[in-house]
C-alpha cells in the first residue's frame, strides 16, 4: 500500500486513522542508532525501546534486571536515528508498580533525556493510577495486557495467557478500563486469536499483537528474533525473516580464515 510513503511522520493519531481505515500497523523492537535506522527506513510505523533489551542485549534470563538509566541509553540511541516511526520505550520493572509519582518521573525523564515519543506500562486496573499520573503531564501512553513478561514469577511460565474464562474476561475489562483512561494504543501478547479479535472490535485504540493472531491492528516482533540473531526463541507466533546467526558467523569465520591465511588484506585493500 502506498500510503504509508505519503506520511513524513508516525504519531498517535496517525495510528488511530490507520485502525479507522483498516490499515494494519507494523511494529518492531530497536535498542541501538544502527538498527533502529535501517529499521526506520525501511518503513516501520512504531519503534519499540522494548525492556525486551534486558535479554537480548545484555543476556539476562528475564526483562526484570533492566534499569530506567539503561533505558534512557537504549532509547537515546534509538531516537537519534528515527525519522518517520514513532517510537515508544517501555517502563522498565519497578518504575511504575504501586507508586504512581515514580511513574510520572520515569516517564518525565525518557521522554526528557531521550526524546522518545511515548511510553508502555505493563498491566490492568492495578496501574491505573500510574497511567493517569503520566497523562497529566502530556505523555502518551501505550498499554501491554496478556502475557506480562514483568510479572514472570508470578505466572512462572511463559505460557499463553487467558485461556481461562475469568482471566479473559478480565482481559477485556483491563482493555476497556486501559483506553477509557486514555492509552492511545494496546498491546496483546500470547492470548488466544479469538479473544484478540473481540478485544480490536470491542476498544477504539489500535490493539497490537504478538502471538495474538490476525484479528488485530497490527502487529509486533522482537527484532532479533525476526532477524534470525536469536537462535534458542521459537515459539510458534515467530516468523524469521533471515538467518542472521549463521550469516554472522560464516562471515566472521571467513574473515579470520582469510586474516590467518594472509589473504586479507590483499594488494588493493592496503595504502
Amino acid at each position: 500500500m502506498s500510503v504509508h510513503k505519503e506520511i513524513k511522520r508516525i504519531t498517535t493519531r496517525t495510528l488511530q486513522e490507520f485502525k479507522a481505515e483498516g490499515t494494519k500497523i507494523s511494529m518492531l523492537t530497536a535498542y541501538d542508532f544502527s538498527m533502529a535506522r535501517i529499521i526506520d527506513s525501511a518503513g516501520i510505523d512504531v519503534i519499540l525501546v522494548g525492556d525486551s533489551a534486558s535479554n537480548v542485549m545484555a543476556g539476562h534470563e528475564t526483562t526484570l534486571p533492566i534499569t530506567l538509566e539503561q533505558m534512557i541509553y537504549h532509547a537515546s540511541s534509538v531516537v537519534r536515528a528515527v525519522e518517520r516511526a514513532l517510537v515508544v520505550v517501555d517502563l522498565p520493572f519497578g518504575y511504575y508498580q504501586g507508586n504512581s509519582r515514580l511513574a510520572l518521573e520515569s516517564s518525565i525523564r525518557i521522554m526528557k533525556e531521550a526524546g522518545a515519543h511515548a511510553v508502555k506500562l505493563e498491566g490492568g486496573s492495578e496501574i491505573r493510577e500510574s497511567i493517569e499520573r503520566i497523562l497529566t503531564a502530556g505523555i502518551p501512553v501505550m498499554g501491554h495486557l496478556g502475557l506480562t513478561p514483568q510479572s514472570i514469577y508470578k505466572f512462572g511460565t511463559y505460557t499463553v495467557r487467558a485461556k481461562e474464562n475469568t482471566e479473559a474476561e478480565k482481559l477485556v475489562e483491563d482493555a476497556v478500563l486501559l483506553e477509557k483512561t486514555g492509552c492511545f494504543a494496546l498491546v496483546l501478547e500470547k492470548i488466544p486469536a479469538q479473544l484478540a479479535e473481540r478485544v480490536a472490535k470491542k476498544v477504539s485504540i489500535p490493539v497490537i499483537g504478538i502471538g495474538a493472531g490476525g484479528g488485530v491492528d497490527g502487529q509486533v516482533l522482537v527484532s532479533h528474533d525476526m532477524l534470525g540473531i536469536t537462535k534458542e526463541f521459537k515459539p510458534r507466533f515467530l516468523r524469521r525473516y533471515l538467518n542472521m546467526y549463521e550469516e554472522v558467523q560464516n562471515a566472521v569465520k571467513q574473515y579470520v580464515d582469510d586474516v590467518k591465511s594472509r589473504n586479507f588484506p590483499n594488494n588493493e585493500e592496503q595504502y
